[in-house]
Formats: structure tokens, C-alpha cells, sequence
């Protein structure tokens, strides 16, 4: 038995650069992909959302003199590349996967609709949904929370490099604590960045419950799955 039945998984383009540091880590790339087969195995639906940090963030190009309409118009592109690339492994090893895009650019993948995805993860594949919202200003987060809550999924998994929420940035203050769960409300009051505002606010008013966890260590997808708690529970 599962934990979920159907999931938006929310992956960072960050985390997919490996230690490379930037571009596609290969072998980060094939992880990703065993564990989403794990889980497709298990019988889960399996929505996927991926950024685009590893090769254009549409922000910090803005800071560098990019218009911010082109820029993040980078950025949805760059999600795009990293959906064929997760497709291409889950294709490897077995498992169907579909690329849906929020802008027009068939044949490289089917533009995005509510019922093309809900089509597609009722017969098995996992959906890939890539190029954001296909505007500008807003993040891939929001993107996330947009496609969780119009795919009805029961959880947003949000797969970082970190193993939760804690009361201060772990990786700077070795005195942080980590949250079991916390409300949204709570997150709002300490002022935590679990996600962008717009995109907290969406889940926190669809009631979509975030679980984040840490996607870089193998085989945690699969404990969250099985609902082992080693992340943070974001709910109303």
C-alpha cells in the first residue's frame, strides 16, 4: 500500500546539475529516474514538474541585464530540455512518459491541457509538464502548484536537495531545527521560503499539502511512498 495515489512530484533543475554544478548531471538524471520507476512501480500516478535552474533562471538573468519577459521565456525553455531528458531516461528503463508543454512547440511535446493529463496518467505513463505556467513571472514553483492542483493530485512532493523545513537555513545555522509538519499559516508568521509566495498561497487555499524531502539521497522517494517520515509536511 501507498501512501498517495497520485502525486505531483516537483523536482529542481538545480539538483539535476549534480556536482557538475551546472548543465545535466548524467548520473543524477538516471537516480531521478529509478526512483520515479519505484514509484510508478508501486502503482502511483506519477506527475512531474521539473525547473530550469541548472541551465537559465529567468530572474537571475533579469538582475544581468535580460529583459524579464525574454528571460523567463529562457527558463520555460530550459524546463523543457531537462522534461526530454527525464523522459528520455524513464524511456530507458521501461517507463512511458509523456512531455506536455504550456507553450506551443509540437512535435516536441503535446501542448498541455487538464484532460491530456489526466488522460495520460490514467492509462500509466507519468506526465511530465514542463514550460511553467507559459508565462512570464512566474516561477516553475508556481507552476507546480498550478498542475497539482488541476491534476488533483494528493500531494505535492517537493524534492530538494534538503531533508525539510527548518526554523533558519540549515546549511548556514547548525543550531536550526527541523519541522516534523507545520502549517501554512505558521510558515506565513516565521516568514520560512518553502516555496514562493503565490505558490504557497495556491496550495494553502486549493488545500494541497506539500511534503518536502530530500530527492538527492537514493531510494527516498520510495520511503515517502511508503510513509516514512524523514521530510516535513506543509498543510492547512
Amino acid at each position: 500500500m501507498t501512501k498517495f495515489k497520485r502525486i505531483l512530484l516537483k523536482l529542481s533543475g538545480e539538483s539535476l546539475a549534480g556536482q557538475q554544478g551546472h548543465g545535466i548531471d548524467v548520473d543524477r538524471l538516471n537516480d531521478y529516474a529509478r526512483q520515479i520507476k519505484e514509484a510508478h512501480d508501486m502503482g502511483v500516478e506519477i506527475g512531474i514538474v521539473i525547473g530550469g535552474g541548472n541551465i537559465f533562471r529567468g530572474l537571475s538573468g533579469a538582475g544581468k541585464g535580460f529583459d524579464r519577459v525574454k528571460g523567463d521565456q529562457m527558463g520555460m525553455c530550459a524546463t523543457v530540455i531537462n522534461s526530454l531528458a527525464l523522459s528520455s531516461a524513464l524511456g530507458a528503463i521501461g517507463v512511458t512518459a509523456r512531455v506536455l508543454t504550456a507553450i506551443r512547440m509540437e512535435p516536441i511535446g503535446e501542448f498541455y491541457s487538464k484532460w491530456k493529463a489526466l488522460e495520460c496518467l490514467q492509462r500509466g505513463e507519468v506526465v511530465i509538464m514542463s514550460a511553467g505556467t507559459g508565462n512570464p513571472y512566474f516561477t516553475t514553483d508556481t507552476g507546480s502548484s498550478l498542475r497539482g492542483i488541476e491534476i488533483e493530485a494528493d500531494v505535492m512532493l517537493k524534492g530538494t536537495r534538503v531533508d525539510g523545513v527548518y526554523t533558519a537555513d540549515p546549511e548556514k545555522d547548525p543550531t536550526a531545527t527541523k519541522f516534523h509538519d507545520i502549517t501554512y499559516d505558521e510558515i506565513y508568521h516565521r516568514g520560512l521560503k518553502v516555496m514562493d509566495l503565490t505558490a504557497t498561497t495556491m496550495c494553502k487555499e486549493n488545500n494541497l499539502p506539500i511534503y518536502i524531502f530530500n530527492m538527492d539521497v537514493y531510494g527516498n522517494l520510495k520511503k515517502v511512498l511508503e510513509g516514512e517520515e524523514i521530510g516535513t509536511l506543509v498543510h492547512n
